[in-house]
C-alpha cells in the first residue's frame, strides 16, 4: 500500500485530492484542473504548504481558530480524554462528565437566562435543532400554527437543508429548495442597498422590514426571526446603529422567539464573549459552534433561555438528536478552549488592545483608490471595493469578478483573505500580534496594488 505523508510531492497529493475528493462550495472539475493548495503545518496565526511557502491565516481558518494553531493543552486533553473515554451517547436517560461540565461552564458565559445547551456537531446541525425547537416549543403551548421562521437576505446559517433554507443564500437556494414555511426580509447592508438614506434611517427601514413581514403572513403564524449580530460569511455586514434595537422592540411587540446566530460571532470574535451583548440584544436561543473549540475538533450547540427550556423540557420526549452530541472528547477539547480564552483575557485583549490597533491599521485601507469603505468590529472586518468611491457604485463586470482577483492576489501574496462578490472580508485569530496585524495589511495593500494593476491594465475599472 502507498504511504501518503507530507513528504509525498505535491503533484501526487493533488492528483489523489482531485481524483477522490470532493471539496465543499467549489466547482470540482476547475479545481482539478488548478490543483489544490495543500496545507501541512500551522503555528500560531501562520500555514505552511506543501511548496514550503509560509502563509499568514487571515481568516482563522474557517472563522474559527480563535486561540490560534498549535496549542499542547488542546491535544493533551484529547488524548486523555481518549484513553479515558473516548465516546458515549447522551440518549438514553445518560450523560458524562465532559458534556455536563462544559454545558455548565457555557451557561456561566451566556447572558442573561440563557441556562441551558443542546449540544451538536457544527453550527449548521446546531440550526437544524433550533428549527425543529422552535416549532416544537410553540407546538406545546397549544399554537402549532406559529411554525412560520424569519431570515435575512443574504445570510449564512449552514448548509444542512435546514442550515440553508434558514440562511438567505439564493445560490444555496437554488440547488434543492427550501423548507416549508421559512421567509426572508432585506439584509441591514447600508453601503449596497442604503442609497441616499444615512444609515440610520436606513437600519430602522430594514428592521421594520421584518414587522411587514409579520403583518403580512400573520403573527399568530410566526414562531421566530433568526439573525446574525454581525453577517459574517454574507460579506462581514455590520449593521446601522438603529438596526438591531429596532429588531429587539418588534419581537417583543410580535411575542416572537429571536435566535441569534454566534457561530462567528461568538466566544470572542467582536470584542465581547457573544455579539449578541456588542450588538445589545437579548435572544431566546444562540447558535454556537466554531471559536467553541477554535477549530480543533467539531462541536456546535444551541444555548436556550430558561423559558424555552422550561416548555421544551416538560412536554414529552423532544424526538430530536445526534449521534455525537457533547461528545466526550470535544467537549473537552471545548472546556480546554474556553479556559485558555478566560486565561489569557483574549476576549479583553479584542476589546482593548488588538481590536482598536487591527481597526487603526486596516481603516488605513481606505485611502487606496479600489477601495470604498472598510468597516470592523473587533477582529471582523470587511472592505467594499469600488471603482468609483463618491457613487459607491458597483463594477460593470459580473459581481464577484473583482474580488476573485484580487483574493487570487492575496493568496499569491502568501494572506489568506476571502472574497465575498466584490468585499474582500477577513477574520485572524484573536492571539494575532501587533506585528502580526500590520503584516497582515501590508499584504493586503500589495495585493489591492496588483489587482488596481491587474484591472486597469484589463479595462475593468468601469462602473456599471
Amino acid at each position: 500500500m502507498t504511504v501518503i505523508n507530507t513528504n509525498t510531492p505535491t503533484a501526487e497529493l493533488q492528483a489523489l485530492d482531485a481524483a477522490h475528493h470532493m471539496h465543499p462550495f467549489t466547482e470540482n472539475a476547475d479545481l482539478a484542473r488548478k490543483g489544490a493548495r495543500v496545507i501541512t503545518r500551522a503555528e500560531g496565526v501562520w500555514l505552511n504548504d506543501s511548496e514550503g511557502h509560509r502563509i499568514l491565516d487571515g481568516m482563522a481558518g474557517l472563522w474559527c481558530m480563535n486561540v490560534g494553531y498549535g496549542r499542547k493543552s488542546l491535544v493533551d486533553v484529547a488524548a486523555r480524554q481518549m484513553q479515558e473515554l473516548p465516546y458515549y451517547n447522551t440518549f438514553f436517560q445518560t450523560t458524562h462528565v465532559p458534556a455536563l461540565a462544559l454545558a455548565a461552564k457555557i451557561a456561566e458565559l451566556a447572558p442573561g437566562d440563557l441556562n441551558h445547551v443542546f449540544f451538536a456537531g457544527s453550527g449548521s446541525e446546531a440550526n437544524d435543532t433550533n428549527l425543529r425547537m422552535v416549532r416544537h416549543y410553540w407546538q406545546s403551548l397549544g399554537k402549532p400554527e406559529k411554525r412560520i421562521i424569519i431570515g435575512r437576505n443574504n445570510a449564512y446559517h449552514g448548509s444542512t437543508m435546514a442550515g440553508m433554507s434558514l440562511g438567505g443564500m439564493g445560490g444555496m437556494h437554488d440547488q434543492g429548495g427550501i423548507i416549508q414555511d421559512i421567509h426572508h426580509i432585506g439584509q441591514p447592508h447600508w453601503y449596497s442597498e442604503g442609497g441616499d438614506m444615512t444609515p440610520e434611517e436606513f437600519g430602522l427601514m430594514r428592521a421594520r422590514e421584518l414587522e411587514e413581514k409579520i403583518l403580512e403572513l400573520g403573527a399568530d403564524r410566526v414562531g421566530a426571526f433568526i439573525g446574525e449580530p454581525i453577517q459574517g460569511a454574507g460579506g462581514v455586514i455590520i449593521p446601522p446603529s438603529t438596526y438591531w434595537p429596532e429588531i429587539q422592540r418588534i419581537v417583543d411587540k410580535y411575542d416572537i422567539l429571536l435566535i441569534a446566530d454566534e457561530v462567528i460571532c461568538g466566544f470572542g470574535r467582536t470584542g465581547n464573549w457573544f455579539g449578541s451583548q456588542t450588538m445589545g440584544i437579548k435572544p431566546h436561543i444562540m447558535t454556537i459552534a466554531k471559536g467553541l473549540s477554535s477549530g480543533y475538533v467539531p462541536i456546535g450547540g444551541s444555548i436556550v433561555c430558561d423559558k424555552v427550556a422550561e416548555v421544551v423540557g416538560k412536554n414529552g420526549d423532544f424526538n430530536h438528536g445526534y449521534t455525537y452530541s457533547g461528545h466526550p472528547v470535544a467537549s473537552a477539547v471545548a472546556l480546554e478552549n474556553l479556559r485558555i480564552i478566560q486565561e489569557e483575557k483574549l476576549v479583553e485583549r479584542v476589546r482593548d488592545d488588538i481590536g482598536p490597533f487591527m481597526a487603526e491599521q486596516w481603516g488605513s485601507l481606505g485611502d487606496h483608490p479600489l477601495v470604498g469603505e472598510t468597516r470592523i468590529q473587533g477582529l471582523m472586518g470587511s472592505i467594499a471595493l469600488t471603482p468609483n468611491k463618491e457613487k459607491r457604485a458597483k463594477f460593470a463586470s459580473p459581481e464577484g469578478t473583482v474580488g476573485y482577483r484580487t483574493r487570487e492576489r492575496c493568496f499569491a501574496n502568501n494572506l489568506v483573505m476571502r472574497h465575498v462578490g466584490d468585499r474582500m472580508i477577513v477574520s485572524p485569530p484573536l492571539v494575532i500580534t501587533h506585528d502580526e496585524v500590520a503584516e497582515l495589511v501590508k499584504r493586503a495593500r500589495k495585493s489591492l496594488d496588483e489587482a488596481y494593476a491587474g484591472l486597469k491594465a484589463d479595462g475593468l475599472l468601469k462602473s456599471a
